[in-house]
């Protein structure tokens, strides 16, 4: 195996916890702020199609990705524009990515549900759900292949752990030992089914017992009980190519799209208000201040920095081209050398 890489995400890299919290709290605010801006933008009609906002779930994907390094792979499901930010895609090319124009980082052409980026190994949303399950494995197959010590982040839904290929992917991660996580972010609803209604099995970690695969529920509310649980998940990763699934438990406060922007019909306002009241990124601030570290105004002043970067990405994203005829010609088709 590769020699060992000391984790991006870690504290022992030298950072004070007053400096990762502030960066935790300011990748969170910025999703949200972002994805704010994106629903007055779907309502404008500046974005079309599909949408999927993240909010309520930052936290999961913050801690999440923010344990990785450079060279460490994500994959994720249509809901994938905060976890791409916090990434380090640019707001810029992911605004206009949605906005369907040519410096979107998909050249336009992939919209809401497949925000992709190589240059930070961001291996795309994508829209069939748990479609990309298998290509994780593949991946983290790939790296124990070429004998590296990166590991792969695969985020699903808690309705994509009824399909087949979730099943056949762990079965191989498993029997294979493969270094890939499996993040199962549980929100309650596949779209507007309760998960009690569709799953014989409501404590969805437990599936990883059937494939001898460690397993943890975690608290997705808490973006530093996200980091502790992936901090265990890639040391297991790196140093036995053992997978890992995590059950991480969470609430969007959106409707599954903006065809339900709110709540729609199969939840109550009760419900939603409770949820509320562990917003992620009112949990990590109240921490924080009760460390001393970090005051109000300091978080005001941080709302307003990322104000102008939201406002930014929007101004970038509508004063982009659109993509011209021709380029639905392009990037079809793969060309090859014969000899």
């Amino acid at each position: 195996m590769a020699a060992k890489k000391k984790d991006a995400g870690s504290v022992e890299a030298g950072k004070s916890n007053a400096a990762l919290h502030t960066e935790l709290l300011h990748s969170m605010i910025l999703q949200r702020r972002f994805e704010e801006k994106v629903a007055e933008a779907y309502a404008l009609g500046k974005i079309g199609g599909f949408c999927h906002l993240y909010i309520g779930q930052e936290a999961v994907g913050t801690g999440c990705i923010s344990m990785l390094r450079d060279d460490d792979y994500v994959i994720t499901t249509y809901r994938d524009h905060g976890q791409a930010i916090a990434r380090g895609v640019s707001p810029r090319s992911v605004m206009a990515e949605l906005f369907g124009r040519v410096d979107g980082c998909s050249k336009g052409k992939g919209g809401s549900m497949h925000i992709f980026d190589r240059n930070v190994n961001f291996l795309g949303g994508h829209g069939i759900v748990g479609g990309h399950v298998p290509m994780a494995t593949g991946v983290a197959f790939a790296i124990k292949y070429r004998g590296g010590n990166q590991a792969i982040v695969c985020f699903m839904g808690e309705a994509a752990v009824n399909n087949g290929a979730f099943h056949e992917s762990l079965n191989m991660a498993g029997l294979w030992k493969l270094p890939v996580i499996y993040v199962i972010e549980n929100n309650k609803y596949g779209m507007g089914t309760a998960v009690e209604r569709a799953s014989s099995i409501k404590d969805m970690y437990k599936r990883g017992d059937t494939y001898s695969i460690a397993n943890a529920e975690v608290d997705g509310q808490d973006v530093l009980a996200v980091r502790d649980a992936m901090s265990a998940a890639l040391e297991r990763a790196r140093d036995d190519y053992q997978p890992t699934l995590l059950e991480i438990r969470t609430y969007r406060f959106m409707g599954h799209s903006m065809s339900d922007a709110v709540s729609g019909t199969y939840r109550t306002k009760a419900e939603l208000e409770e949820y509320l009241k562990r917003d992620p990124i009112n949990i990590l601030e109240a921490k924080m201040k009760a460390a001393g570290e970090i005051t109000g105004a300091q978080i005001a002043d941080m709302e307003k920095e990322i104000g102008v970067v939201v406002q930014d990405a929007w101004d970038f994203a509508d004063a982009s081209p659109e993509p011209p005829l021709e380029a639905l010609y392009e990037d079809v088709l793969v060309e090859t050398t014969s000899g």
